[in-house]
Protein backbone atom coordinates (compact mmCIF):
# COMPACT_ATOMS: atom_id res chain seq x y z
CA UNK A 1 0.00 0.00 0.00
CA UNK A 2 1.36 3.26 -0.98
CA UNK A 3 1.03 6.26 1.96
CA UNK A 4 -1.97 6.92 3.13
CA UNK A 5 -3.21 10.46 3.93
CA UNK A 6 -5.71 10.79 6.85
CA UNK A 7 -8.61 12.63 5.00
CA UNK A 8 -9.30 15.54 7.35
CA UNK A 9 -5.72 16.06 9.06
CA UNK A 10 -3.61 15.64 6.11
CA UNK A 11 -1.79 13.89 8.19
CA UNK A 12 0.52 10.72 6.42
CA UNK A 13 0.68 7.24 7.68
CA UNK A 14 1.89 3.60 6.19
CA UNK A 15 0.03 1.13 5.90
CA UNK A 16 2.03 -2.33 5.96
CA UNK A 17 -0.20 -4.81 4.92
CA UNK A 18 0.60 -8.84 6.00
CA UNK A 19 -1.38 -12.01 5.14
CA UNK A 20 -2.95 -14.69 7.56
CA UNK A 21 0.43 -16.13 7.77
CA UNK A 22 2.27 -13.36 8.73
CA UNK A 23 3.80 -12.52 5.24
CA UNK A 24 4.23 -9.17 4.75
CA UNK A 25 1.90 -8.96 1.19
CA UNK A 26 4.24 -8.20 -1.85
CA UNK A 27 1.40 -6.94 -4.52
CA UNK A 28 1.92 -3.33 -3.69
CA UNK A 29 3.68 -1.39 -6.63
CA UNK A 30 5.43 0.64 -4.54
CA UNK A 31 7.42 -1.88 -3.17
CA UNK A 32 7.74 -3.63 0.44
CA UNK A 33 6.35 -1.45 2.38
CA UNK A 34 8.32 -1.94 5.64
CA UNK A 35 11.41 -1.12 3.18
CA UNK A 36 9.67 2.04 2.63
CA UNK A 37 9.24 2.48 6.13
CA UNK A 38 13.09 2.10 7.52
CA UNK A 39 14.36 4.24 4.32
CA UNK A 40 11.54 6.84 5.56
CA UNK A 41 13.38 6.51 9.55
CA UNK A 42 16.83 7.19 7.46
CA UNK A 43 15.57 10.05 5.51
CA UNK A 44 13.83 12.04 8.16
CA UNK A 45 14.53 13.69 11.34
CA UNK A 46 11.85 11.25 12.99
CA UNK A 47 11.31 12.22 16.73
CA UNK A 48 8.60 9.62 17.68
CA UNK A 49 6.79 6.68 15.78
CA UNK A 50 3.52 5.45 16.24
CA UNK A 51 3.05 1.66 15.52
CA UNK A 52 -0.96 0.60 15.15
CA UNK A 53 -2.43 -2.28 14.91
CA UNK A 54 -6.37 -2.63 14.36
CA UNK A 55 -8.18 -5.61 15.58
CA UNK A 56 -11.73 -6.98 13.97
CA UNK A 57 -10.92 -5.81 10.24
CA UNK A 58 -11.07 -8.65 7.56
CA UNK A 59 -10.15 -6.02 4.37
CA UNK A 60 -7.66 -3.58 3.30
CA UNK A 61 -10.47 -1.00 3.17
CA UNK A 62 -11.75 -1.31 6.69
CA UNK A 63 -8.38 -1.40 8.01
CA UNK A 64 -7.58 2.43 6.19
CA UNK A 65 -10.72 3.44 7.50
CA UNK A 66 -9.78 2.75 10.86
CA UNK A 67 -6.92 4.66 10.67
CA UNK A 68 -7.65 7.27 8.83
CA UNK A 69 -10.47 8.21 11.97
CA UNK A 70 -8.31 7.30 14.67
CA UNK A 71 -5.44 9.49 12.93
CA UNK A 72 -7.80 12.44 12.70
CA UNK A 73 -8.87 11.95 15.97
CA UNK A 74 -5.45 12.12 17.60
CA UNK A 75 -4.99 15.24 14.97
CA UNK A 76 -8.24 17.29 16.53
CA UNK A 77 -6.24 16.96 20.07
CA UNK A 78 -4.92 20.61 19.55
CA UNK A 79 -3.46 21.08 22.45
CA UNK A 80 -2.02 18.13 23.46
CA UNK A 81 0.24 18.43 20.26
CA UNK A 82 0.64 21.75 21.28
CA UNK A 83 1.84 20.54 24.60
CA UNK A 84 4.35 17.35 23.13
CA UNK A 85 5.58 19.92 21.01
CA UNK A 86 6.85 21.87 24.08
CA UNK A 87 8.36 18.67 25.32
CA UNK A 88 9.70 17.59 22.51
CA UNK A 89 11.81 19.90 20.05
CA UNK A 90 11.39 19.59 16.54
CA UNK A 91 8.54 17.00 17.28
CA UNK A 92 8.50 14.89 13.63
CA UNK A 93 6.28 11.59 14.20
CA UNK A 94 5.44 8.77 11.87
CA UNK A 95 2.91 6.99 12.35
CA UNK A 96 2.49 3.33 11.05
CA UNK A 97 -0.48 1.27 10.62
CA UNK A 98 -0.41 -2.49 10.65
CA UNK A 99 -3.15 -4.57 8.59
CA UNK A 100 -3.86 -8.35 9.15
CA UNK A 101 -6.80 -10.51 8.54
CA UNK A 102 -8.55 -10.42 11.43
CA UNK A 103 -12.28 -10.69 10.87
CA UNK A 104 -13.42 -13.26 13.06
CA UNK A 105 -17.00 -13.32 11.50
CA UNK A 106 -18.84 -10.31 9.60
CA UNK A 107 -22.02 -8.73 11.03
CA UNK A 108 -23.94 -9.39 7.93
CA UNK A 109 -24.31 -12.86 8.13
CA UNK A 110 -27.81 -14.68 8.27
CA UNK A 111 -28.79 -11.17 7.97
CA UNK A 112 -27.30 -10.34 11.52
CA UNK A 113 -28.28 -13.93 13.13
CA UNK A 114 -31.69 -13.42 12.34
CA UNK A 115 -32.74 -15.05 9.08
CA UNK A 116 -31.67 -16.17 5.82
CA UNK A 117 -28.15 -16.53 3.53
CA UNK A 118 -28.50 -13.18 1.19
CA UNK A 119 -25.43 -11.10 -0.56
CA UNK A 120 -25.59 -9.20 -2.97
CA UNK A 121 -24.00 -11.49 -5.69
CA UNK A 122 -26.52 -14.07 -6.65
CA UNK A 123 -24.00 -16.02 -8.84
CA UNK A 124 -22.14 -17.03 -6.09
CA UNK A 125 -23.33 -20.08 -4.20
CA UNK A 126 -24.01 -18.01 -1.07
CA UNK A 127 -22.96 -21.55 1.29
CA UNK A 128 -19.67 -21.59 -0.93
CA UNK A 129 -19.20 -17.88 -0.26
CA UNK A 130 -19.42 -18.38 3.72
CA UNK A 131 -17.78 -21.66 3.56
CA UNK A 132 -14.48 -20.14 1.70
CA UNK A 133 -14.75 -17.46 4.16
CA UNK A 134 -14.68 -19.30 7.69
CA UNK A 135 -12.25 -21.87 6.27
CA UNK A 136 -9.60 -18.62 5.73
CA UNK A 137 -10.39 -17.51 9.02
CA UNK A 138 -9.76 -21.19 10.52
CA UNK A 139 -6.75 -22.22 7.94
CA UNK A 140 -8.75 -25.11 7.09
CA UNK A 141 -8.16 -28.32 5.98
CA UNK A 142 -10.44 -30.26 2.98
CA UNK A 143 -11.91 -32.21 5.78
CA UNK A 144 -12.61 -29.27 7.94
CA UNK A 145 -14.05 -27.19 4.79
CA UNK A 146 -16.69 -30.55 4.63
CA UNK A 147 -17.56 -29.98 8.38
CA UNK A 148 -18.35 -26.23 7.65
CA UNK A 149 -20.28 -27.05 4.83
CA UNK A 150 -22.72 -29.19 7.48
CA UNK A 151 -22.91 -27.29 9.55
CA UNK A 152 -24.05 -23.96 7.24
CA UNK A 153 -26.56 -26.39 5.45
CA UNK A 154 -28.25 -27.00 8.49
CA UNK A 155 -27.91 -23.12 9.67
CA UNK A 156 -29.55 -22.19 6.15
CA UNK A 157 -32.40 -24.71 6.84
CA UNK A 158 -33.09 -23.94 10.67
CA UNK A 159 -31.38 -21.67 12.53
CA UNK A 160 -31.92 -22.32 15.86
CA UNK A 161 -33.38 -25.48 16.57
CA UNK A 162 -34.29 -26.87 20.06
CA UNK A 163 -30.58 -28.48 20.48
CA UNK A 164 -27.24 -29.44 18.03
CA UNK A 165 -28.35 -32.01 15.72
CA UNK A 166 -25.72 -34.83 15.76
CA UNK A 167 -24.11 -34.30 12.95
CA UNK A 168 -23.68 -30.76 13.23
CA UNK A 169 -21.95 -31.67 16.93
CA UNK A 170 -19.89 -33.85 15.23
CA UNK A 171 -18.88 -31.13 12.80
CA UNK A 172 -17.90 -29.02 15.31
CA UNK A 173 -15.53 -30.91 17.18
CA UNK A 174 -14.00 -32.32 13.83
CA UNK A 175 -13.32 -28.52 13.70
CA UNK A 176 -11.78 -27.62 17.11
CA UNK A 177 -9.77 -31.15 16.80
CA UNK A 178 -8.22 -30.02 13.50
CA UNK A 179 -7.77 -26.39 14.44
CA UNK A 180 -4.38 -25.94 16.21
CA UNK A 181 -6.53 -24.55 19.18
CA UNK A 182 -5.63 -25.87 22.55
CA UNK A 183 -7.69 -25.42 25.78
CA UNK A 184 -4.93 -24.78 28.63
CA UNK A 185 -7.21 -22.44 31.22
CA UNK A 186 -6.66 -19.01 32.37
CA UNK A 187 -2.73 -17.64 31.35
CA UNK A 188 -2.29 -19.61 28.40
CA UNK A 189 -1.63 -18.21 24.95
CA UNK A 190 -4.22 -15.91 24.10
CA UNK A 191 -5.89 -19.06 21.28
CA UNK A 192 -5.84 -21.61 24.29
CA UNK A 193 -7.03 -19.77 27.66
CA UNK A 194 -10.16 -21.26 27.09
CA UNK A 195 -11.95 -24.13 28.74
CA UNK A 196 -12.43 -27.69 27.23
CA UNK A 197 -14.61 -26.51 23.51
CA UNK A 198 -17.67 -27.99 24.26
CA UNK A 199 -20.15 -26.97 21.40
CA UNK A 200 -23.80 -27.86 23.26
CA UNK A 201 -22.28 -25.79 26.35
CA UNK A 202 -21.79 -22.71 23.53
CA UNK A 203 -24.98 -23.19 21.92
CA UNK A 204 -27.17 -23.70 25.13
CA UNK A 205 -25.21 -20.46 26.46
CA UNK A 206 -25.57 -18.60 23.65
CA UNK A 207 -29.48 -19.33 23.62
CA UNK A 208 -29.97 -18.26 26.81
CA UNK A 209 -28.38 -14.68 26.27
CA UNK A 210 -31.06 -14.46 23.84
CA UNK A 211 -33.73 -15.37 25.72
CA UNK A 212 -32.46 -13.30 28.65
CA UNK A 213 -32.93 -10.39 25.85
CA UNK A 214 -29.31 -10.10 25.07
CA UNK A 215 -27.91 -10.15 21.50
CA UNK A 216 -27.92 -13.47 18.80
CA UNK A 217 -25.04 -15.10 18.29
CA UNK A 218 -26.19 -16.32 15.08
CA UNK A 219 -28.39 -20.05 16.41
CA UNK A 220 -26.23 -22.65 15.33
CA UNK A 221 -23.23 -20.51 14.32
CA UNK A 222 -22.48 -19.74 17.64
CA UNK A 223 -20.31 -22.35 18.12
CA UNK A 224 -18.64 -21.64 14.86
CA UNK A 225 -18.17 -18.17 15.74
CA UNK A 226 -16.55 -18.86 19.08
CA UNK A 227 -14.14 -21.33 17.58
CA UNK A 228 -13.03 -18.13 14.71
CA UNK A 229 -13.01 -15.77 18.03
CA UNK A 230 -10.14 -17.84 19.25
CA UNK A 231 -8.47 -18.53 16.06
CA UNK A 232 -8.27 -14.36 15.34
CA UNK A 233 -6.68 -14.51 19.32
CA UNK A 234 -3.68 -17.32 18.39
CA UNK A 235 -3.66 -15.50 14.82
CA UNK A 236 -2.52 -11.81 16.52
CA UNK A 237 -0.17 -13.57 18.89
CA UNK A 238 1.54 -15.33 16.36
CA UNK A 239 1.45 -12.02 14.07
CA UNK A 240 2.58 -9.85 17.12
CA UNK A 241 5.58 -12.27 18.15
CA UNK A 242 6.83 -12.92 14.36
CA UNK A 243 6.36 -10.23 11.77
CA UNK A 244 5.71 -7.19 14.06
CA UNK A 245 8.24 -8.22 16.81
CA UNK A 246 10.91 -8.48 13.55
CA UNK A 247 9.50 -5.06 11.96
CA UNK A 248 9.69 -3.37 15.66
CA UNK A 249 13.55 -4.61 15.92
CA UNK A 250 14.19 -2.61 12.25
CA UNK A 251 12.20 -0.11 13.73
CA UNK A 252 14.22 0.45 16.52
CA UNK A 253 17.72 -0.50 14.86
CA UNK A 254 17.21 2.49 12.59
CA UNK A 255 16.16 4.71 14.81
CA UNK A 256 17.67 3.44 18.28
CA UNK A 257 16.92 6.62 20.43
CA UNK A 258 13.76 8.01 18.57
CA UNK A 259 10.37 7.69 20.79
CA UNK A 260 8.23 4.73 20.13
CA UNK A 261 4.90 4.50 20.75
CA UNK A 262 2.36 1.12 20.52
CA UNK A 263 -1.24 1.40 20.17
CA UNK A 264 -3.68 -1.79 19.57
CA UNK A 265 -7.20 -1.85 19.46
CA UNK A 266 -9.28 -5.47 20.47
CA UNK A 267 -7.53 -8.22 18.87
CA UNK A 268 -4.53 -5.52 18.32
CA UNK A 269 -4.28 -5.17 22.10
CA UNK A 270 -2.87 -8.90 21.47
CA UNK A 271 -0.72 -7.93 18.57
CA UNK A 272 0.98 -5.30 20.50
CA UNK A 273 2.07 -7.39 23.67
CA UNK A 274 3.23 -10.50 21.65
CA UNK A 275 5.09 -7.85 19.97
CA UNK A 276 6.97 -6.72 23.24
CA UNK A 277 7.14 -10.45 24.43
CA UNK A 278 9.03 -11.82 20.92
CA UNK A 279 8.74 -15.30 20.00
CA UNK A 280 7.81 -17.54 23.05
CA UNK A 281 7.99 -14.39 25.54
CA UNK A 282 11.75 -14.27 25.35
CA UNK A 283 12.13 -11.96 22.55
CA UNK A 284 14.83 -9.23 23.42
CA UNK A 285 14.72 -5.66 22.01
CA UNK A 286 16.80 -2.75 21.16
CA UNK A 287 15.79 -0.56 24.30
CA UNK A 288 11.89 -0.27 26.06
CA UNK A 289 9.15 1.08 24.13
CA UNK A 290 7.96 4.55 25.58
CA UNK A 291 4.13 4.35 25.78
CA UNK A 292 1.95 1.43 25.13
CA UNK A 293 -2.43 1.41 24.84
CA UNK A 294 -4.52 -1.09 25.19
CA UNK A 295 -7.69 0.54 23.65
CA UNK A 296 -11.11 -2.41 24.16
CA UNK A 297 -8.75 -5.10 24.22
CA UNK A 298 -9.74 -8.73 23.64
CA UNK A 299 -7.15 -10.09 25.42
CA UNK A 300 -6.97 -11.45 29.06
CA UNK A 301 -7.76 -9.03 32.65
CA UNK A 302 -4.81 -11.51 33.92
CA UNK A 303 -2.40 -11.04 30.86
CA UNK A 304 -0.03 -8.54 32.83
CA UNK A 305 -0.02 -9.61 36.63
CA UNK A 306 2.66 -11.92 38.20
CA UNK A 307 0.02 -14.60 39.74
CA UNK A 308 -3.32 -15.22 38.10
CA UNK A 309 -5.81 -15.96 41.31
CA UNK A 310 -7.64 -18.43 39.55
CA UNK A 311 -4.30 -20.60 38.67
CA UNK A 312 -2.02 -19.83 41.75
CA UNK A 313 1.70 -19.79 40.70
CA UNK A 314 0.74 -19.15 37.32
CA UNK A 315 1.63 -15.40 35.96
CA UNK A 316 -0.23 -13.83 32.76
CA UNK A 317 1.08 -14.87 29.32
CA UNK A 318 2.57 -11.69 28.93
CA UNK A 319 4.12 -11.14 32.51
CA UNK A 320 7.39 -10.61 30.82
CA UNK A 321 6.68 -7.47 29.18
CA UNK A 322 6.43 -6.23 32.77
CA UNK A 323 9.13 -8.71 34.47
CA UNK A 324 11.47 -7.21 32.07
CA UNK A 325 10.29 -3.38 31.87
CA UNK A 326 9.82 -3.54 27.92
CA UNK A 327 7.51 -0.40 28.38
CA UNK A 328 9.76 2.08 29.77
CA UNK A 329 6.33 4.90 30.18
CA UNK A 330 2.85 4.76 31.30
CA UNK A 331 0.72 1.87 30.03
CA UNK A 332 -3.00 2.97 29.48
CA UNK A 333 -6.51 0.44 28.98
CA UNK A 334 -9.76 1.14 27.85
CA UNK A 335 -12.89 -0.58 29.00
CA UNK A 336 -16.42 0.28 28.09
CA UNK A 337 -20.07 -1.35 29.74
CA UNK A 338 -21.24 -0.61 26.30
CA UNK A 339 -18.97 -3.11 24.43
CA UNK A 340 -20.92 -6.18 23.54
CA UNK A 341 -18.06 -7.73 21.90
CA UNK A 342 -16.10 -7.83 25.09
CA UNK A 343 -18.06 -8.03 27.58
CA UNK A 344 -20.60 -10.69 26.72
CA UNK A 345 -18.79 -12.46 23.81
CA UNK A 346 -15.47 -13.24 25.56
CA UNK A 347 -16.52 -15.13 28.67
CA UNK A 348 -19.19 -16.91 26.90
CA UNK A 349 -16.13 -18.21 24.09
CA UNK A 350 -13.66 -19.10 26.83
CA UNK A 351 -16.17 -21.27 28.36
CA UNK A 352 -17.80 -19.66 31.06
CA UNK A 353 -21.39 -19.64 31.16
CA UNK A 354 -22.32 -15.71 30.64
CA UNK A 355 -24.40 -15.89 34.39
CA UNK A 356 -21.09 -16.62 35.88
CA UNK A 357 -21.44 -14.36 39.26
CA UNK A 358 -18.43 -12.67 41.08
CA UNK A 359 -18.29 -10.48 43.86
CA UNK A 360 -18.04 -6.81 44.02
CA UNK A 361 -14.59 -5.66 44.19
CA UNK A 362 -13.48 -9.14 42.87
CA UNK A 363 -13.42 -9.84 39.01
CA UNK A 364 -13.82 -13.39 37.12
CA UNK A 365 -11.38 -16.52 35.80
CA UNK A 366 -12.40 -15.17 32.11
CA UNK A 367 -12.72 -11.24 31.13
CA UNK A 368 -11.46 -9.14 29.00
CA UNK A 369 -9.41 -6.17 28.93
CA UNK A 370 -11.62 -4.27 27.54
CA UNK A 371 -14.46 -4.88 30.09
CA UNK A 372 -12.16 -5.12 33.18
CA UNK A 373 -8.83 -3.59 32.64
CA UNK A 374 -5.87 -5.26 33.52
CA UNK A 375 -6.25 -6.73 36.74
CA UNK A 376 -3.28 -9.11 39.25
CA UNK A 377 -0.91 -8.90 41.55
CA UNK A 378 2.45 -7.37 40.86
CA UNK A 379 1.11 -4.54 38.71
CA UNK A 380 1.19 -0.59 39.94
CA UNK A 381 -2.90 0.03 38.89
CA UNK A 382 -4.51 3.27 39.30
CA UNK A 383 -7.94 3.68 38.15
CA UNK A 384 -9.44 6.13 36.74
CA UNK A 385 -12.57 7.95 34.90
CA UNK A 386 -11.77 8.70 31.33
CA UNK A 387 -11.13 12.53 31.41
CA UNK A 388 -12.40 15.24 29.06
CA UNK A 389 -10.36 16.75 26.82
CA UNK A 390 -9.85 19.84 28.71
CA UNK A 391 -8.91 18.10 31.96
CA UNK A 392 -4.98 16.79 32.26
CA UNK A 393 -4.01 13.68 32.97
CA UNK A 394 -0.79 13.22 35.37
CA UNK A 395 0.90 9.88 34.24
CA UNK A 396 3.77 7.98 35.52
CA UNK A 397 6.36 5.63 34.21
CA UNK A 398 6.03 2.24 35.03
CA UNK A 399 2.05 2.55 36.27
CA UNK A 400 -1.23 0.65 34.31
CA UNK A 401 -3.72 2.99 33.95
CA UNK A 402 -7.43 1.62 33.99
CA UNK A 403 -9.48 4.23 32.17
CA UNK A 404 -13.36 3.44 32.67
CA UNK A 405 -14.45 4.47 29.41
CA UNK A 406 -18.23 4.20 29.06
CA UNK A 407 -18.54 7.83 28.98
CA UNK A 408 -17.23 8.42 25.69
CA UNK A 409 -17.12 5.08 24.13
CA UNK A 410 -20.76 4.24 24.08
CA UNK A 411 -21.91 4.41 20.61
CA UNK A 412 -22.56 1.57 18.73
CA UNK A 413 -25.12 -1.79 17.46
CA UNK A 414 -25.63 -5.08 16.87
CA UNK A 415 -23.11 -7.71 17.84
CA UNK A 416 -19.93 -5.74 18.98
CA UNK A 417 -22.23 -2.50 20.46
CA UNK A 418 -19.23 -0.09 21.05
CA UNK A 419 -16.40 -2.16 20.26
CA UNK A 420 -15.08 0.18 17.81
CA UNK A 421 -16.08 3.60 19.25
CA UNK A 422 -12.69 4.67 19.89
CA UNK A 423 -12.42 7.45 17.27
CA UNK A 424 -12.73 9.93 20.01
CA UNK A 425 -10.82 13.39 21.31
CA UNK A 426 -11.09 12.15 24.64
CA UNK A 427 -9.38 8.54 24.01
CA UNK A 428 -6.81 10.35 21.54
CA UNK A 429 -6.21 12.36 24.47
CA UNK A 430 -5.62 9.69 26.76
CA UNK A 431 -3.35 8.67 24.06
CA UNK A 432 -1.48 11.55 24.05
CA UNK A 433 -1.08 11.91 28.37
CA UNK A 434 0.53 8.31 27.68
CA UNK A 435 2.80 9.43 24.95
CA UNK A 436 3.40 12.51 27.03
CA UNK A 437 3.71 10.84 30.26
CA UNK A 438 7.53 8.90 29.02
CA UNK A 439 9.09 11.96 27.71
Amino acid sequence: MPLETAPQSKLPYFLAAFDGQGRERTDDRDGLMSAKIIEALHAQPVTDIFLLSHGWQGDVPGARAQYDNWIDAMAACAEDLAEIKRARTAFHPVIIGLHWPSLAWGEEELGGGEGSFAFSAPQIDPLEKMVAEYAQRLDATPEMRDALRVILRAAAQEIAPEELPPEVRDAYRLLDSQSSLESKGEGADPGADREPFDPDEVYEAAQEEVSFGGFSLGGLLAPLRTLTFWKMKDRAKRFGETAVFDLLRQIQQAREQTGVHLMGHSFGCIVVSATLAGPQGTGSLVRPIDSLALMQGALSLWSYCSDIPFAKGRPGFFRSIVDGKKVSGPIITTSSTFDTAVGRFYPLGAGARGDVAFAPGQFPKYGAVGKFGARGPGLNIVDLEMKPVNAPYEMEPGAIYNLESSRYICQGGGFSGAHNDIARPEVAHAFWSAARGAL
